[in-house]
């Protein structure tokens, strides 16, 4: 430190000694063997030029006057620093870093006297005179102040080069916890980044996620809002929108400009503000003027805390503001001695008559200002409290406790240096601040509100706040106030049921760049902007498998009605109940009820006329061949297993086959015969009833040879196809239980069935010009044109309706049916009038001896056992 003087240049020690003169003219001194220095905001900052403006009652006039509470209440302790008298130098910042400066280096005074009357040789004035030469002022040996964050960072930088140590009672800037460049600087209030992270946790306890910040240029509002948005950047989910700053020196329209910007970004709603009174009184009329009051939501840092000066006359533009405060208490015995203070027994505050004028809105004659007529004269016997209105400032108990923290260390550091000493001692003459400094990070003592007053390693104090509302009061905002409704100490308690709001008062009101997504809709982020998103449906089969994510579902499953997950899709078959398998079952019943009533009449007139013309053999085989066209439609209905996909595979074409091979052999027969009898009266061959059988088993063997291989090949067994009906709307999805056969397996097991009838279409087509005594040869054509015609429209009907939802019961009703059609059109135009003759004109069934000569010159004989005529 001496080294640091001798190169100090004379004309600055010329300097502080003028500012030390300048001070002394506008503090409030009191004599002490130890001196403390105070900083406090007694007048606003000046416009126009002025220095100081408006005083500031409860910042200024309410805090000094705790020291001085303080100040008193030390000395009147005979336990604490007996026979030692703590004196106190306090002086106005006037809200401003630079004329606080100015002030302070009045503080390091002595340390300039103290350098010896070498340097005064040094410093000479013009024209030889000597500089003037103040009274000795005194030595402080610590600081109690400032208030604003920019003030202290200022004052601070000069006080470490003195070793004065300095305890702030209100400023929380988080630059000033750093202790390699603020290693004298403490603080009874917790710094910003603890109440950065209390508002936090406030922000993401409210469910925002999208919010402004709002800050007074300065360290103060600055720092604070680069804590707030550091925190929530490492905490994640809350998003910046905006970070507007407030210049120190706002233009007209500077305000109305800000609120303009924060609507650039209208979701963001709620603002962390960070400022000063006057920038949050502004903020709010240039809010009014814009309409918006009730759109933002304002979370106001301890410079807002519980104040009314910021919001009078705006209260309802702060309804629903929360604000965030230094845990604190109301003094009560500061209170029983402000209250107390008049012109007559506190002569010692300079400042105190002018709080008294603005305090009763009234002049003192003796003030020197002119008053008009309508302010009246200050009587002196007005009393604080009851003549106005009196709330205790909110840093009051800081400034108690920055006082007694100084005490305690110097009381601890006079009992290690002057043991048994009353009063000082050669020890602590003069103090030597950084011996102070330890003692002071070393203090814990219970502070003025009963709570715990300590400091950390970086002189700071830990972080308690106190969480209010400005909640309006019966619906009227002018009547409301704050209410407190929670705390943080290191974790947040919050009572949102005790949060009210405008409009729904219980709803919290929303801050978010994009609204919650809801079920079954993912999040697709807006590059660049965390918060901020659109809402993307699941659509189709896809469900949400997280807040990012949609995935398909497994083939066999399909999404929840609201997408959130999967489920097994609905399995079906045609089942014996449903309305579709009605129609085929009933035509097969009814076919199936013919065919048996007409082999029946057959085989009990077996040996009749009309049975042996109509070739019994062949007859058998191919009402065998009917039978089994209507008994598929049962295996088509039934449920799919491997034994039913096994018959399903067999007897399909089997039927078809077997009556087609009938049909095909007997129109082959009479063709040859009739195509034979125009050459020669010899007989073709291979047309006895043997030959027939040989011939009709022979082509159906080949429908048989074949399932048989596709069997062995591909065992049958029963699948459920997810596929064929995979709607667009996942709730009309299906599986089906089926067999594992194709369309076009399907169809190939018919392919031989259709080449037989086509075959047989073109011998009934050749042998249509045969005598009308060969009877069967004109209904066989006429069956295989039906016949034709059916498999014709089942085509189209069958591979068009592929794609339809309805594929199972449309195809599988389309094909019994067709199947049983086509056993229908062959029992009924080639058996039943048979059928009814028999029964019905037994006259008619018998032996008709007459020969047609032509017929008998052309045609041969018959085989025996046979006979071509039938009885008309």
């Amino acid at each position: 430190m001496a080294g640091l003087l001798t190169l100090m240049p004379p004309l600055l020690a010329l300097a502080l000694a003028q500012a030390g003169v300048a001070g002394a003219a506008g503090s409030v001194r009191l004599a002490g063997g130890l001196t403390l220095g105070g900083l406090f905001p007694v007048h606003a900052r000046g416009a126009a030029g002025r220095a100081c403006g408006p005083l500031k009652k409860e910042q200024g006039v309410h805090r000094l006057e705790a020291m001085l509470y303080a100040l008193d209440r030390v000395n009147a302790d005979p336990d604490l620093l007996p026979g030692v008298r703590l004196g106190a130098r306090l002086l106005d910042t006037c809200s401003r870093d630079t004329y606080a400066l100015e002030q302070a280096l009045s503080f390091v005074q002595a340390l300039i006297r103290g350098r010896g009357d070498g340097d005064e040789a040094a410093v000479r004035c013009p024209g030889g005179v000597p500089p003037l030469r103040a009274a000795p002022p005194e030595r402080v040996v610590a600081v109690v102040g400032a208030s604003a964050s920019s003030v202290s960072i200022m004052v601070a930088n000069v006080l470490r080069l003195f070793a004065i140590p300095q305890i702030s009672y209100a400023s929380t800037a988080p630059e000033l916890s750093d202790s390699t460049r603020y290693d004298f600087f403490s603080r009874v209030v917790p710094p910003d980044s603890y109440q950065a992270q209390a508002m936090v946790d406030i922000v993401r306890a409210l469910g925002w996620n999208y919010v402004s910040t709002l800050a007074s240029e300065g360290n103060y509002g600055e720092s604070g809002v680069e804590a707030f948005v550091q925190i929530s950047r490492e905490a994640g989910g809350v998003c910046i929108a905006q970070s507007i700053k407030i210049p120190r020196e706002p233009k007209p329209g500077e305000f109305n400009k800000v609120i303009r910007r924060l609507m650039e970004t209208p979701n963001a709603r709620g603002i962390i503000i960070f400022a000063n009174e006057d920038d949050i009184r502004r903020v709010l009329e240039a809010a009014r003027q814009a309409n918006l009051t009730g759109h933002f939501l304002w979370v106001g840092s301890d410079s807002w805390g519980a104040k009314i000066s910021p919001i009078l006359n705006l209260e309802e533009v702060a309804v629903g503001a929360i604000t965030i405060l230094p845990k604190r208490a109301s003094i009560d015995g500061f209170d029983q001695y402000f209250m107390t203070r008049s012109l007559e027994n506190n002569r010692r505050n300079i400042w105190f008559a002018e709080f008294w004028e603005e305090n009763f809105n009234c002049k003192l004659i003796s003030s020197g200002t002119q008053s008009d007529d309508s302010t009246r004269k200050c009587t002196g016997e007005e009393r604080i409290g009851r003549d106005s209105a009196y709330e205790q400032e909110g840093k009051v108990q800081f400034v108690i406790d920055a006082v007694y923290a100084i005490a305690h260390a110097l009381h601890s550091m006079h009992q290690a240096l002057c043991p048994g000493h009353t009063g000082l001692c050669p020890a602590m003459e003069p103090t030597d601040g950084r011996t102070l400094l330890q003692y002071i990070r070393a203090v814990r003592f219970n502070g003025s509100a009963g709570t715990p007053v300590m400091f950390n390693e970086n002189g700071d104090a830990p972080g308690r706040y106190d969480i209010f509302q400005y909640q309006a009061t019966n619906g009227s905002a002018g009547s409301g106030g704050y209410q407190a409704v929670g705390q943080w100490a290191e974790t947040l308690r919050l009572d949102v049921e005790a949060l009210q709001w405008s409009g729904d008062p219980h709803e919290v009101p929303a801050s978010q760049c994009s609204l919650p997504c809801g079920p079954g809709e993912r999040k697709k982020m807006v590059k660049g902007v965390p918060c901020c998103w659109h809402c993307e449906a699941c659509d189709g089969y896809r469900f949400q498998v997280d807040e990012f994510t949609c995935e398909a579902c497994p083939g066999h499953m399909r999404p929840t009605r609201n997408h959130t997950g999967c489920r097994p899709t609905p399995v079906v078959r045609l089942s014996w109940s449903s309305p579709w398998a009605a129609p085929p079952l009933l035509l097969a019943v009814l076919g199936i009820m013919a065919t048996t009533t007409v082999v029946a009449t057959f085989v009990r007139h077996n040996n009749t006329p009309i049975v042996r013309a109509s070739g019994r053999e062949l007859s058998y085989v191919l009402l065998t061949g009917i039978f089994l066209i209507y008994a598929i439609t049962f295996l088509m209905v039934a449920e799919p297993g491997a034994a039913v996909c096994a018959a399903r595979r067999l007897f399909l074409g089997l039927g078809t086959t077997l009556s087609y091979s009938a049909l095909l052999t007997k129109t082959n027969r009479i063709y040859r015969i009739f195509e034979q009898g125009k050459r020669s009266v010899t007989p073709p061959p291979f047309i006895s009833p043997t030959s027939q059988l040989v011939i009709t088993f022979s082509l159906t063997s080949v429908q048989v040879v074949g399932v048989m291989a596709w069997l062995g090949a591909q065992p049958p067994h029963s699948v459920i196809d997810y596929e064929e009906q995979r709607t667009v709307d996942p709730e009309q999805a299906r599986g089906v239980l089926k067999c594992d056969m194709s369309d076009l397996s399907l169809i190939g097991c018919l392919g031989y069935s259709l080449l037989l009838m086509v075959t047989c279409t073109v011998y009934a087509i050749k042998a249509r010009g045969v005598p009308e005594t060969f009877n069967e040869a004109k209904p066989i054509g006429f069956t295989m044109y039906t016949t034709c015609i059916i498999w014709l429209a089942f085509v189209p009907i069958f591979f068009g309706t592929a794609q339809s939802a309805e594929k199972i019961y449309i195809q599988t009703t389309t094909l019994t049916v067709s199947l049983s059609l086509s056993a229908s059109v062959s029992l009924g135009m080639l058996y039943v009038p048979k059928t009814y003759v028999i029964l019905f004109h037994p006259e008619q069934n018998v032996q008709k001896r007459k020969r047609s000569l032509k017929a008998t010159s052309t045609v041969a004989a018959p085989p025996k056992g046979e006979d071509t005529e039938a009885p008309k």
